[in-house]
């Protein structure tokens, strides 16, 4: 993929149902990458400046390699009850597997890109803090 930006052909309907001459949307790699980090970063539950985005092009394709921390329960809560990993959202490689998904998704969804793999690389856990209610 080019640094510059990808081109998205456009053809909008006029009102009397007849498309009008096709135009061209260009979508620069900066706004790509914001995207991707934004969804990426709602679907595992970090701040979007912690995740980082490698975009590429694959026989027309838009490959998404996304490294990212994951947040997950303390260990303590973990030992006190063995459904906490449930109630969490599953164990850490089921929940990058559904981010997976969810990212190509979204991404296709907002960007109207054709994706073609999305990577998931784990790069380390944000411990949530144990809150007590008063």
């Amino acid at each position: 993929m080019t640094p510059a930006a990808t081109t998205v052909a456009a053809r909008p309907v006029t009102a009397s149902g007849a498309a009008p001459a096709r135009g061209r949307n260009r979508i620069t790699s900066k706004a790509l990458h914001r995207v991707v980090a934004a969804v990426t970063a709602e679907a595992l539950g970090v701040k979007a400046s912690r995740v980082g985005v490698d975009l590429a092009d694959e026989e027309g394709l838009l490959v998404l390699t996304v490294s990212t921390p994951i947040r997950v329960v303390s260990l303590a809560r973990v030992r006190e009850g063995a459904d906490v990993v449930g109630r969490s959202g599953g164990s850490v490689i089921d929940r990058a597997a559904r981010a997976q998904e969810t990212i190509r998704g979204r991404v296709n969804e907002i960007t109207g890109s054709a994706i073609g793999r999305v990577t998931v690389r784990l790069s380390g856990a944000d411990i949530k803090r144990e809150e007590r209610v008063r």
